[in-house]
């Protein structure tokens, strides 16, 4: 004869319940992730506003900022500032407004790798990476996420003290 066995048991919110939180690291992997991610998502998101700046001079006004350099009018040295765009009002010098963009995309990578570290440390569902790494193109986006997902793996580290352990 079968015992029978608890209706709770063979529920998915009894599986769900018994279920012990695994984590893909050690609890000092998670929290270097941590910091490593938040470290990159301030620096993203700074230069993604730099970037908008950039951008709102260079298609709103036309000019672009540059550091060095000559006047093209006058010959005279051209220190820093922003400067014509069309046509080119700076003979040599650096362009600015072309580095920021440059930086910000290189920025961007080291951020998504970030991004998908700390993601798969964690074993978070495919959405949270996604939404993760919108927030290195949305504006103002990125320092909301990373207070967010900062608190979420605090709160899951504090409430599982026994999943992280790996070793």
């Amino acid at each position: 004869m079968i015992d029978p066995k608890p209706a709770t048991e063979n529920t998915a919110a009894g599986k769900a319940a018994t279920r012990k939180r695994r984590f893909g690291g050690t609890e000092p992997q998670i929290r270097s992730a941590l910091k490593f991610y938040k470290v990159m998502a301030y620096l993203t998101g700074a230069m993604l506003l730099l970037l908008c700046a950039e951008l709102v001079a260079r298609y709103g006004f036309g000019q672009y900022l540059f550091a060095g350099g000559t006047d093209a009018i006058t010959g005279q040295p051209f220190g820093f500032g922003f400067a014509g765009a069309e046509p080119p009002a700076v003979l040599g010098g650096v362009n600015v407004s072309v580095t920021v963009l440059i930086v910000h995309g290189w920025m961007y990578v080291v951020y998504l790798i970030s991004n998908f570290r700390l993601w798969s440390l964690m074993r978070w569902p495919f959405l949270k990476l996604i939404l993760l790494a919108l927030g290195g193109v949305v504006p103002f986006l990125s320092f909301i996420v990373e207070k967010k997902f900062h608190a979420e793996v605090e709160a899951e580290l504090a409430a599982n003290p026994q999943a992280p352990q790996r070793y």
